[in-house]
This record gives structure tokens, sequence and C-alpha cells, in this order.
């Protein structure tokens, strides 16, 4: 008989303790397939708020906060020219203004003023000297008026107001064109009683609907949409931008090109990135990792001296079997062989019955982590003062943390076989190697 074969024969000489081994350390080998997923996961989730967060640059006008503050609104020549600094992929540019139910439109608001919009109604009626005139399109209620948006392009589900964005009819106009169209939210639809082929005015112009959109929120279905050049050119502001966003083709780009844009803006804009955003929405997640790398390096050395003191044991009460095969001829090598396949089909028994509570441990183990990493940065979010778009991303975030789903895959499950066997050759080898130097005669007067 071969030293391979007899290995996996005496595996199962003492068939109690072979058990007791084996549930030990299938443990072991299910706390390594679960944190192997729960890396993987995390690390996942991390690429994706990276890339839909953390690589966006948002440009305001000075001193301006959606209606609020003063300054002057910027204009295309001002913008266009940031769409030729470097790493920079995509420029998408923005026109607000409000509707108000007089003159200017004939929509009537599908959001109630209630206590706040009355309160923020007597502000701006109030006889106060320092009152500013209101932009153009009448200031107006906040509450009670409609935001119409000029966009130039409407490929984002954030553009509307939203983490996501449903199509309830119709479809979305091209951001780029001049026409008298718009899209609106559910909500304004149904409180003006407009399906898609109605019309409505603004502006003294007719705007066709072509399409009805839900974003998920009151304020976001009160919404109207149209082209920028459109909004510009019915609302007599050619050429006026109240924000820019612009995509960088990297976040370890962010920096350099928000200082590039600081510097080609100068004192005209605001430049604020998502650098710490997405610092605050990963950090959770980092700390996942950190746990899961430490509690995966814990459970490989757990295993690998589980299987150092079973072969240990296993080598000791064997002194006088080696004693007998090296009398007759049997090799330092073969020797070794024989215990190393012991030990590989021993961790192979563990290895099936732990990936078993691998996979089921994975999502649960992940899901813990997940929750008590985040629950302190979800408490601790970005104020209502700060930028709309710091807000979006972090509502985006938490949605993320929120929706980590762990699995064992092939890759996981590939992983975790190469570094139990890596373990159980080398927790074999080493007590092997030693006993096997002994000469027979002193194994057998040892007996």
């Amino acid at each position: 008989m071969n030293p391979l074969s007899r290995g996996m024969r005496n595996t199962f000489r003492n068939v109690i303790r072979t058990g007791s081994i084996v549930i030990i350390l299938s443990i072991s080998i299910g706390l390594i397939l679960a944190m192997l997923a729960a890396r993987q996961a995390v690390q996942a989730k991390i690429d994706t708020v990276k890339s839909s967060v953390g690589n966006t640059i948002s440009v305001s006008p000075a001193g301006v906060m959606g209606f609020e503050g003063g300054g002057e609104a910027l204009t295309a020549d001002q913008i266009s020219k940031l769409s030729d600094i470097a790493h920079v992929s995509s420029v998408t540019s923005s026109l607000r203004d409000r509707l108000t139910t007089d003159d200017t439109t004939d929509l009537e608001s599908a959001v109630e003023a209630d206590t706040l919009g009355q309160r923020r109604a007597n502000e701006n009626t109030s006889t106060s000297v320092t009152q500013q005139a209101p932009p153009a399109g009448g200031m107006g209620n906040p509450m009670t008026s409609v935001q119409i948006t000029g966009v130039s392009d409407t490929s984002l589900a954030s553009t509307f107001g939203g983490s996501t964005v449903t199509w309830t009819s119709g479809k979305v106009f091209v951001g780029t064109e001049d026409t008298n169209v718009a899209v609106i939210g559910k909500d304004l639809a149904e409180k003006n009683s407009l399906t898609v082929g109605d019309t409505f005015t603004a502006y003294g112009q007719t705007i066709k609907v072509v399409g009805v959109y839900d974003a998920g929120t009151d304020f976001a279905n009160n919404g109207v949409f149209v082209p920028l050049a459109t909004l510009q050119r019915i609302s007599e502001q050619s050429g006026s931008i109240t924000s820019a966003t612009v995509s960088v083709d990297s976040i370890d780009n962010l920096e350099a090109t928000t200082t590039a844009i600081e510097s080609s803006l100068s004192d005209s804009a605001d430049v604020t990135n998502s650098q710490e955003t997405v610092k605050q929405l990963v950090a959770p997640l980092e700390s996942v990792k950190t746990i899961s790398l430490f509690s995966l390096i814990g459970a490989i050395v757990a295993g690998a001296v589980i299987i150092l003191l079973t072969m240990i044991m296993v080598v000791r009460e064997r002194r006088r079997e080696i004693g007998v095969m090296k009398a007759i001829g049997s090799s330092n090598f073969g020797i070794m062989k024989q215990f190393v396949a012991e030990s590989v089909t021993l961790t192979t028994l563990a290895l099936i019955v732990g990936s078993g509570i691998g996979i089921a441990a994975s999502a649960p183990l992940t899901s813990l982590l997940v929750d008590t990493s985040s629950s302190s940065s979800q408490q601790a979010g970005p104020g209502m003062g700060g930028p709309r778009g710091a807000g979006m991303a972090f509502g985006f975030g938490r949605q993320t943390l929120q929706n980590i789903e762990s699995s064992v895959g092939v890759s996981t499950l590939a992983a975790g076989v190469g570094a139990t066997l890596l373990i159980s050759v080398l927790g074999s080898a080493v007590p092997s190697l030693m006993i096997s130097k002994i000469k027979p005669a002193e194994a057998m007067r040892s007996e």
C-alpha cells in the first residue's frame, strides 16, 4: 500500500477522535469562508459607493443655496470651460426657477403650505427694508409654488430628486433640445389633472407634457423639468446656470480636479466635492473590513493550531510504527507523505462540513457586522443645512449600507479550499518531518 492511500485509511482508525476534530475544525473553516464572503461583499459595496457618489463635484453661484442667498448666476461660457479640465468626464448643467400660481403659470402646487409654508409666506411678505426682490418667476411662497428645472442631462435618477425614478407614463425628453416640452411629477399631474399629451402654461408659453415620473417623495413629485435651453429662453435667462455637477474619471483625481475648477471659476462659484460624504459613507464599511480581516486571520491561525496539535499527537502515538516503517526501508519523504495525506483527508472532511456552516453564516454575520458598525454613522449624518447633493448622497449611502448581500461564491470557496489545504499540509509536514528523523532503534526502544 502506497503512503497516500495508507494515510487516507489511517484517518478513520479512531472514529471518535476524527469526528471531534472534524467538528472543531469545520467551525474554524466556516468562519474563514464567512469572513472571506463578508470582505468581498463589503468591498463590492465600497466600490459601488465610490463610483456612484464619490466622483462628483458640485458647482453653484457663490453665496447661493437653493433659492436663498445672493450672488449672480453662472454663465454657459463659464461652465463650458470645465469640460476641458483634465480628468473631467462629463458636466451636467441646470437652471432652477419657481412658478407661482399667478400670471406666471396655470399650474397649482400639489404641496399644501400648512404651518411651515405659512410661516415662510409671512416672512416673504414682510415689509423689512432689507428684503431682496424675488428671482425671475417670483419667489412666492416656497411651499405653494412649483419648482421648474431646466436640465441638460436626464440620465440620472438624482436629477429628479430621488435615488430612483419610475416613469408612470410617457418618457423623458432629450436634455440638449430646445422645445416646449416637459416631464412633471406624479402628484403635480394628479393635482392639475394632466396626462401625457396635455399642455400647461409657463411664462406665457404653452408647454406640452411628454412624461410623468415618480421620484418617491411628495416634494420631488411636485416638480417640472424642461430642457435647459428651453427654460433659459422662456424665462428670459439666456445662458444662466444655477448649478452644475461635474463627474470625474476617478475618485483619486477628485481633489486635483476640484482645485482646477476653483481656479477656473475664481470667486464666482462655490465648489464642493463629495469626498467627505464618501468618507462618512464608507467608514462603517471599512470597519467591517478590518473586523473581518482580523477574524479571518484568527480563524486561519486557529485552524493551523488545531491541525498542528492533532498531527503532533498522532505522530507521537505512532513512533513505534514509524520506527518499523523506517526499518523496512521507508524514506523520510515517504513517511511525511503518509501523514500529509492523513491531514489533508481530515481537513477535506472538515471543509465539507465547514462549507455548509460558512454558506449559512455568511449573510447573518455580514448583516450583524454592518448593522453594528453603521449605526453610529447613520446617527451622525450631515445636517439639514448641508448641500443638496451631499444630503442625497448620504441618503443613497444609508440605503447602500442596508442592502449589503453576502454569499459564498465559487471564488470564495476556492480561496477557502486553498487556505485550508495549505494549513493542513504545513500543520502535518512539520511534526512528521521532526519524527521521521528519529532512528528506528530509538523509536522502537522508547515504546
